[in-house]
């Protein structure tokens, strides 16, 4: 068995039925030869490599502790591998929709927690793989870990097996002890945990009171009102799009900033566009959420070691390059909180969720939170393979992945370069945008403006990725 660290629980706590907690991965296969019977043996063959895929809950008797995964479950392929036809003319609008209906349902916590979509029907000669994994699961470094388990890098090839070992479930008794010793070590890190968490405040007391004011930066909880934040309904949207990495990476160098503080900047500018369109105005700095990751091993395959900056983004602000530099300021001043509190002390204190109550609280959180004082957005930056991946042989041309979203938020970017590509997800629910396509078009503008203000080229279409799907009205494709 496998104990969920405190982040894991959250995540499974959290998870309520309009706030599904589960995160998506989709790699666009490009290769007429590709199929369905292909794709399953490959699964089937590498399961004994996807360790999480194997993995199942049990709750813990009187919830005394967190749940405990039971490692090396049987796995019914029946029950986790999908076929789902894409519309005609099966461009990227019509595969967006149908994995926005994907994510629109829980998954089965009596399996588990995966599925894969197996869509046909896609102009082009190209299929998508669509998982559907529980956050608790695994965070965006384990992700990537597994799904590149799944592909060949490089040409190599992973070990195939027809076989992995399995296991009876723990009895009653074993569950129980297994929670005393759990509780008995929480009981043990305690006090150091509140004298860590203390010290981090008192570091973080002297480092706000050694600043100067600063207003064009947004305030910790003091999160304005906008569209975005609201009640959040049960059903997802979904849109994509795809920019070149080297105009990216070309444009953080032009400016002197990072990939992260550009992909941050091109999301405030996209973010003013769309506050301008459904708000009216855009006057005051949000705040987005930007995972962060505290194990980067390229070994881990499960667990989430996350922890997370509060970023405040500049949508008040006109001029793209001022945007860009108060961004990379915001993001300095971001990690230096993050630093000061303790990279670890989020996840450490998560721990101590209550299992009785935790679920009942994060349930009445997200019926009647619709104003999220902690975070107007989610904003995600993960870096995948350098090289082409294959499935059964066939070539990956493009890899999306998005996380979930949050109670008063219902807005989740996730961007992730694959190869020369910077491939866009954006997720939301079914009552924010008219066309879920405005949100990815405001994106591209974003980075548009800002390499206008440049002085650089205009950006290129990537021609490796599916063609661009624009909002309704606009050209949609």
């Amino acid at each position: 068995m496998k104990r969920l660290n405190g982040m894991d629980a959250m995540l499974l706590y959290s998870e309520t039925p309009n706030l599904h907690t589960h995160t998506l991965k989709v790699a666009i296969v490009h290769d007429s030869d590709f199929t369905f019977e292909a794709f399953r043996q490959t699964i089937a063959r590498r399961l004994h490599l996807l360790e999480p895929l194997r993995y199942r809950l049990i709750d813990i008797p009187y919830k005394l502790h967190h749940p405990m995964w039971l490692e090396n479950c049987p796995v019914d392929l029946d029950y986790h591998l999908h076929r789902v036809q894409v519309p005609s003319p099966g461009g990227r609008r019509e595969l967006d929709e149908v994995i926005g209906r994907i994510a629109s349902t829980p998954l089965d916590r009596d399996h588990p927690l995966w599925e894969f979509h197996f869509a046909e029907g896609m102009a082009d000669d190209r299929f998508a793989l669509i998982g559907k994994v529980h956050h608790t699961l695994a965070d965006g470094v384990a992700s990537a870990n597994l799904l590149a388990r799944l592909m060949d890098l490089a040409g190599s090839e992973q070990e195939e097996s027809d076989e992995y070992p399995t296991c009876d479930p723990p009895t009653r008794a074993d569950l129980l002890r297994a929670a005393a010793h759990a509780n008995a070590q929480h009981v043990a890190r305690l006090p150091g945990l509140m004298k860590d968490a203390a010290t981090g405040v008192a570091r973080l007391r002297r480092y706000t009171k050694g600043r100067s004011a600063q207003p064009e930066m947004a305030k910790m909880f003091k999160t304005p009102p906008t569209f975005l934040n609201h009640v959040v309904s049960p059903g997802r949207t979904f849109a994509t799009a795809s920019l070149s990495l080297a105009e990216v990476k070309e444009t953080a160098k032009h400016l002197n900033v990072t990939f992260n503080d550009i992909i941050l900047a091109m999301a405030a500018g996209g973010l003013r566009e769309l506050l301008l369109r459904y708000d009216g105005r855009a006057d005051s700095p949000i705040l987005a959420s930007v995972p962060v990751s505290t194990d980067r091993s390229p070994d881990r395959v499960t667990g989430n070691e996350i922890s997370g900056l509060a970023v405040s983004l500049p949508v008040h602000i006109d001029d793209p390059t001022e945007r860009v530099r108060l961004t990379a300021q915001a993001t300095t001043n971001a990690k230096e909180i993050h630093d000061l509190l303790g990279p670890k002390l989020q996840g450490e204190m998560m721990d101590y969720l209550p299992p009785p109550i935790a679920p009942t609280l994060f349930r009445w959180q997200s019926k009647r939170t619709a104003h999220n004082r902690v975070m107007n957005v989610a904003v995600s930056n993960v870096p995948g393979p350098r090289e082409h991946g294959h499935v059964a042989g066939a070539r990956v041309s493009e890899i999306y992945s998005v996380g979930v979203l949050s109670a008063g938020s219902a807005f989740n970017m996730t961007v992730w370069s694959y190869v020369d590509q910077v491939d866009i997800s954006i997720l939301s629910d079914d009552q924010t945008f008219d066309d879920i396509h405005e949100a990815t078009d405001a994106m591209i503008h974003g980075l548009a403006e800002i390499r206008l203000a440049a002085g650089l080229e205009p950006l290129t279409t990537i021609g490796t990725a599916m063609a661009p799907a624009t909002a309704t009205g606009l050209g949609a494709g």
